[in-house]
């Protein structure tokens, strides 16, 4: 598949998510196996580019390429202005945010909220389209309301704009992420477009990956909740779609190794302070479902410090070495898991 002049590596993509797909995170999905990631959302405002926030998620420092920045915004000119900074920032190629279902974002007429009106979204593609020479593409929903689903209009928008690929997400906004993924309107807009369509929503098995593909015609599917704390998922799709085997899960051992890197790379990335709060909630995606697992994040999610907590984690994992526990014999539990912005 390829985006603009760039040709990926494979067709498994790890969504954009808000406060998840930092550059350790996109990183670690890339060595698995994933053959694209786009960063986490930008906001377009200037006055909030320089925050300490918006500093890390333009970080791509040493990022494999191609690397794809989202901004999110409801000002096309803002948005045009903040994709040229991101493209001087290093960016490859420039995502625009139309899929956020998230209040705070909606609210500002932000996200999937532009779903509601087409005459601003026709503005924004055009709009960023001209101001940068890098593609461009685009991560939207179905439509803003249930009945009113009008992606097939905004899809063929963003065609005749110029737009290189569109990422998207089988619901409306009124659907935040209940309901199940409309995998039938997702072919539809695939039967109407020539540019690469990306399907998402609900992939969260090396089997549901093949269908998804096979059903939709879609380019690629993007992966985004199913990978928290399980970036070998793309490993796992990968394999099966070129064998049609399954791939054996991941030993305690490798979590355990893949979790430590992980928090070394997080606490270089943050810092002590934030560094040790973000790596909580990765912490407890890697763990939940293991023996005593429960136990082991309330008393984590104590620990004030980085080096406690990369103890208190080792030896978590050690004691389950020591009993000898594969995650494959290990039910895991269904995991409450942050919304894909």
């Amino acid at each position: 598949m390829y985006i603009g002049p760039y040709q990926l590596s494979n067709n498994l993509i790890v969504a954009p998510m808000a406060g998840v797909t930092d550059r350790p995170f996109r990183t670690l999905c890339k060595y698995f196996g994933a053959g694209h990631a786009v960063s986490e959302m930008m906001t377009a405002d200037k006055t909030l580019r320089m925050s300490k926030k918006s500093l890390y998620r333009a970080n791509f420092d040493g990022e494999l390429a191609p690397i794809s920045a989202q901004i999110a915004g409801s000002d096309p000119e803002q948005l045009a202005e903040a994709a040229r900074y991101q493209v001087a920032n290093g960016a490859q190629i420039v995502d625009i945010n139309m899929g956020c279902p998230a209040k705070k974002v909606c609210n500002k007429l932000a996200g999937s909220a532009l779903l509601q009106d087409e005459d601003l979204v026709a503005r924004i593609l055009d709009a960023v389209v001209a101001a940068v020479d890098v593609p461009v593409t685009l991560k939207t929903r179905l439509g803003f309301l249930n009945g009113e689903e009008n992606i097939l209009r905004v899809a063929k928008r963003a065609e005749d704009v110029g737009i290189a690929a569109l990422a998207l997400h089988g619901r409306t906004r009124e659907d935040m992420y209940l309901n199940t993924a409309r995998y039938e309107l997702i072919r539809e807009v695939k039967k109407n477009i020539n540019i690469p369509l990306i399907a998402n929503g609900d992939i969260d098995s090396p089997e549901k990956a093949k269908y998804v593909l096979d059903y939709t015609g879609a380019d690629a599917v993007m992966i985004g909740r199913a990978a928290q704390g399980r970036p070998w998922i793309f490993r796992e799709i990968a394999h099966y779609l070129e064998t049609g085997e399954h791939l054996a899960a991941p030993e305690i051992v490798e979590v355990k190794q893949v979790l430590m890197g992980h928090l070394a790379e997080l606490y270089q990335f943050y810092g002590e302070y934030s560094g040790c709060r973000i790596a909580r909630k990765h912490i407890a995606w890697y763990t939940k479902g293991l023996r005593s697992s429960n136990e082991f994040r309330q008393n984590m999610y104590k620990v004030e410090n980085t080096a406690d907590q990369a103890k208190v984690v080792e030896s978590y994992f050690d004691q389950l070495l020591d009993q000898g526990r594969r995650m494959s014999d290990v039910q895991v539990e269904q995991v409450n898991l942050l919304e894909i912005k």
